[in-house]
């Protein structure tokens, strides 16, 4: 698929890995970018940064009623093409805790709730929106999903944030079997340890141990590496139902 003169949606378009994405589609001519995130974050300001091709829709990507608001909005704009969803987020929390009591059930399905089924309300919204396409050199659509290597080598603490990315791998392949009928592909990127916003929040030196962890090359990623592969996908009509590790052949340690 060209990206020079389509539509395309972002979640977590605010900062981070979102951000990048879109910077990386207007770069390559991405006629409109829709930048999703929370009605709290700073993407009113970012959209002006990023010029009149790119519009700040805030949503919830757990809220039905907020993202079929976000793509009719896109729509408005023009057929959507792609979309790149990078929304998410983590809570730490163990199988038992320090005094041998059970992890709380809330926090657990508070991050499944939004990683997983945040998810898939935003591929199956996206699929319907790119559904309604003309074909263009054979596809109408391609929606790229977030994971992480956590879905393959969690680390303690991380039983949510793993759970729920291992189910973003798990409907990956499904999705892309399923909308092919529809001429929509379907991706997935499992990013390593990457330089964000939230890893920002870290002190310098563990963030320094995190980078020489990697095996090569021994540093974190940045948001820009992560745009680039998403761009890639888009572009590239052979990929589809993968989920592609983006993470230096890093393979995470039990701790």
């Amino acid at each position: 698929m060209n990206i020079q003169g389509i539509t395309a949606v972002v979640t977590g378009g605010a900062s981070g890995l979102g951000r990048a994405t879109a910077e990386r589609l207007l770069s390559q001519g991405a006629a409109n970018v829709v930048i999703v995130d929370l009605a709290s974050s700073p993407g009113e300001d970012v959209a002006r940064e990023l010029g009149a091709k790119v519009k700040f829709v805030a949503g919830d990507v757990t809220n039905e009623a907020q993202m079929q608001a976000v793509f009719a909005a896109a729509e408005a704009l023009g057929p959507v093409r792609a979309t790149v969803h990078c929304a998410g987020g983590s809570k730490a929390l163990r199988v038992l805790d320090r005094e041998g009591q059970p992890g709380a059930l809330d926090t657990y399905a508070s991050v499944i709730t939004l990683n997983l089924v945040g998810s898939f309300n935003v591929l199956r919204l996206a699929a319907a929106s790119s559904a309604k396409n003309e074909l263009v050199d054979g596809e109408r659509g391609v929606v790229i999903l977030t994971a992480s290597i956590a879905a393959y080598e969690g680390q303690i603490g991380q039983i949510p944030y793993a759970s729920s990315k291992a189910g973003i791998v798990g409907m990956t392949l499904v999705a892309a079997r399923d909308l092919a009928q529809r001429a929509i592909r379907v991706c997935t990127i499992a990013p390593g340890i990457f330089d964000t916003p939230l890893l920002a929040r870290l002190p310098q030196d563990v963030r320094d141990s995190l980078g020489a962890a990697v095996p090569h090359p021994s540093r974190l990623g940045v948001p820009p590496e992560f745009a680039q592969l998403a761009a890639q996908i888009i572009e590239n009509s052979m990929l589809n139902g993968e989920t592609i590790r983006l993470d230096g052949a890093l393979r995470m340690a039990p701790r």
